[in-house]
C-alpha cells in the first residue's frame, strides 16, 4: 500500500515538472490528460524499478564517468515515457537533457519540502 501512495506522489510531482518542463521547452511538446498522466506513470514506474537496475548494472560506468552516465539513464527514462505516452513529443539532444534537469530540479523542491513537512509533524506529535 505504501508503495502505491509513493508511485501515486511521483507521479503528481513529474507531472508538475513534465508541465513546467512544457512551458519553458519549444521543442517539447505533450497535449491532453493522458498524456501527462501516462508520462507520468511511466516516469514514476521506471525510475522506481528499471532505473536502480540500470545502475547497478552500469556501476562501472557511472563510477568512470564520475556520475555523467546518471544523466544518459535519467534520459532514456524521460525518452521511454515519450514512447510510450501518445501526443508527447522532444525535438533535440539538448532539450532531453533540460527537461531531465527540470525533472530533478521539481523533485528536489518536493522531496524538500516533504522533509520540511515531515519535521513539523514530528514536532507537533512529540
Amino acid at each position: 500500500m505504501i508503495l502505491l501512495f509513493r508511485i501515486a506522489i511521483a507521479m503528481a510531482i513529474n507531472a508538475v515538472a513534465l508541465w513546467v518542463a512544457d512551458l519553458l521547452f519549444d521543442s517539447m511538446s505533450i497535449h491532453g490528460f493522458w498524456s501527462y498522466f501516462l508520462a507520468a506513470l511511466v516516469l514514476a514506474i521506471a525510475n522506481a524499478i528499471i532505473k536502480p537496475i540500470l545502475t547497478i548494472l552500469t556501476l562501472p560506468l557511472i563510477i568512470i564517468t564520475l556520475g555523467l552516465f546518471l544523466l544518459v539513464i535519467n534520459i532514456a527514462m524521460v525518452g521511454l515515457a515519450e514512447w510510450i505516452a501518445p501526443d508527447f513529443s522532444i525535438n533535440g539532444f539538448w532539450t532531453y537533457v533540460g527537461v531531465v534537469v527540470i525533472l530533478w530540479l521539481v523533485n528536489w523542491i518536493a522531496d524538500a519540502l516533504g522533509e520540511m513537512f515531515e519535521g513539523e509533524g514530528r514536532r507537533v506529535l512529540a
